[in-house]
């Protein structure tokens, strides 16, 4: 872990410095909030198929209250509309959300927006943000290669709602952060442990201003890491091959399907008794169903066995066989434990290289919040890392951080601009 905590430094430091990288380190444009911002903000979270809009009131003593909230899905269940289809225009999308944000932004007065967009931009500034290409399976057209802050101000005024300002269009990394660091000024790491991996940071001094900036490192793409022959098996059927290295061994978009290709090679190689062919479909457990597998401490080991017979139709397994498949599943996941924890290491060996002072790491997503001793294993990790000085370092859950941080960045961007 210390040997990759370093590996990532180095990575960082070369990014910054314009020199081959595989981490992005996209700037922000953002510092950290003081907590004093205060007033009503409106809050767009857009990372998926489902939309959120927030009116959030910003008390300016760390307190955020949520007076009005909406939640909207872009693809409608029974076919009557899909704003992520190639048939749907950006047009239709952003008037779309821009009509959810009519339906909580109160007459009179002007409201700062903020906008979490979790999809790869190239950002200029702290409301200009380009968007590369979709990823997520949207197809929307008109979008790519547009400025989305531009896209949402358009349709907000189509919608009689000018008085609605997109001020900032952050990252949910960045959002984590932000939402953490309002009620806790030692913030300086945000971070996605749930389906997909990612995580971001505070730059004491950033060489585009020479002043604080959280920066997206997009750490899923980071390759500093020696790969096993599951993780080759996995990448190379995987349709960004040689990509993304970190997120498919860290991230639960994958870790069921790591857990697969071990069960499916004790299988091949005759340690475990199966004749079920649905062994060999990839995808065919979920991280989702091997939660239940690492906190089974019952005798007869039953969630494991009941996972076996749903996902893969084995049954009549030994205890020994079962056994063998929960330790697989619990490898998988204290290894994205601590590979995650190694590239945080490697942010703090970074910014404060003899942890002389306090660091919170805002963490949110289903890993971190829901699977049975993730937690714990990044805590463990931390402390083999840092030692004594572990106790430096302090991690959070940022619930739902991405909406709130939205807010943050604009009222941020409102009290810089005042």
């Amino acid at each position: 872990m210390r040997d990759i905590a370093i590996c990532f430094q180095h990575d960082m430091c070369n990014g910054l410095t314009g020199k081959a990288s595989s981490l992005k380190l996209l700037p922000s444009f953002l510092g950290n909030p003081t907590g004093r911002e205060q007033g009503q903000v409106i809050a767009v979270d857009f990372g998926g198929t489902n939309v959120r809009v927030l009116l959030v009131e910003l008390a300016g003593n760390g307190q955020v209250n949520i007076i009005d909230k909406r939640s909207a899905l872009l693809k409608d269940k029974n076919g009557k509309y899909d704003y992520t289809a190639a048939s749907a225009s950006g047009l239709e999308l952003f008037d779309f959300i821009a009509g959810k944000i009519s339906e909580v932004a109160p007459r009179g007065g002007t409201y700062p927006l903020g906008h979490t967009f979790s999809f790869p931009c190239r950002q200029h500034g702290v409301n200009e943000a380009v968007l590369i290409s979709w990823t997520k399976e949207f197809k929307t057209s008109g979008v790519e290669g547009r400025n989305i802050g531009e896209l949402l101000q358009a349709a907000l005024k189509r919608k009689g709602s000018s008085h609605v300002k997109s001020l900032a269009i952050i990252n949910d990394t960045t959002g984590t952060l932000l939402s953490t660091a309002y009620t806790d000024t030692a913030t300086s790491i945000g971070s996605i442990c749930g389906t997909g991996h990612n995580t971001c940071y505070l730059e004491p001094c950033h060489p585009l201003t020479g002043q604080p900036m959280i920066i997206n490192l997009e750490s899923g793409n980071f390759d500093g890491i020696q790969q096993t022959e599951y993780d080759r098996q996995l990448d190379q059927a995987s349709e960004r091959f040689g990509s993304q290295r970190l997120e498919k061994m860290a991230s639960g978009q994958y870790l069921g399907e790591l857990v697969r290709l071990i069960v499916h090679k004790l299988a091949t190689d005759g340690h475990i008794n199966s004749a079920s062919d649905r062994l060999g479909v990839p995808y065919s457990v979920s991280t989702e169903d091997i939660s239940p597998v690492l906190a089974d401490e019952s005798p007869a080991l039953d969630a494991v066995a009941n996972m076996a017979a749903r996902c893969w139709g084995i049954t009549g397994l030994e205890i020994g066989e079962l056994a063998a498949i929960r330790a697989a599943a619990r490898l998988v996941t204290k290894r994205s434990a601590r590979l995650v924890a190694a590239t945080w290491a490697g942010v703090l060996i970074k910014i404060d290289p003899m942890l002389t002072r306090r660091h919170t790491i805002a963490v949110d997503g289903s890993l971190y919040e829901k699977m049975p001793g993730y937690k714990p294993h990044l805590l463990e990790a931390i402390s083999e890392i840092f030692s004594q000085n572990a106790k430096q370092i302090t991690i959070k859950l940022s619930k739902d951080g991405s909406g709130i941080g939205a807010a943050i960045a604009a009222a941020t961007v409102c009290n810089a601009k005042s």
